[in-house]
């Protein structure tokens, strides 16, 4: 019988060297910071982070006025700006090599309840919102990015309630 083949592409790179010891330590430093689960979530953003450096990178070899750099540059700098993770006054392609992972990582909607006060440690925001106590439009997930930009003011529901039984929803509007 055939195999059925899916259409995905790779979201995680493992890295070349697996016991790397300023690698792991930098790893688990950030695992503990922001409150990941596992490496491959580390891995996940380096993999990003990596995907859209080298995307900038091939436009900044291209000439200035080219059509595909204009275009495909700036689709790349408003996703970031969207994301949050590049601030608009720094809307070149050069400013994206600056980038870090925990740029990415402080996007993530289980840094962003931990830093409004939401929960009272990383681990317990993961928590509750695995729990479903705290919702982000209709995500569940702590490792999603949330999406803040100046005109975009969404936010961060905080849901209470006894067995299935929602009490009350109060938005909490997060700062640009």
């Amino acid at each position: 019988m055939p195999r059925i083949k899916t259409v995905h592409s790779k979201v995680t790179k493992s890295p070349r060297r697996p016991f790397e010891k300023e690698r792991l330590d930098q790893e688990l430093k950030l695992i503990g910071e922001f409150g990941l689960k596992n490496k491959r979530e580390v891995w996940r953003v380096k993999y990003t982070l990596a995907k859209v450096r080298k995307a900038a990178r091939e436009l900044l070899t291209l000439e200035e006025k080219d059509p595909k750099r204009l275009f495909e540059g700036n689709a790349l700098l408003r996703r970031l700006v969207r994301i949050g993770v590049l601030p608009e006054d720094r809307m070149k392609l050069d400013y994206i090599l600056g980038l870090r992972v925990e740029d990415f990582l402080e996007r993530r909607l289980q840094t962003q309840v931990f830093k409004l006060g939401l929960a009272k440690s990383i681990h317990h925001a993961r928590v509750l919102i695995r729990h479903s106590h705290i919702r982000w439009v209709l995500i569940l997930f702590p490792n999603v990015l949330v999406f803040i930009a100046s005109h975009f003011t969404d936010g961060i529901f905080l849901v209470a309630g006894l067995v299935h039984v929602v009490v009350h929803v109060v938005m909490v509007l997060l700062d640009p």
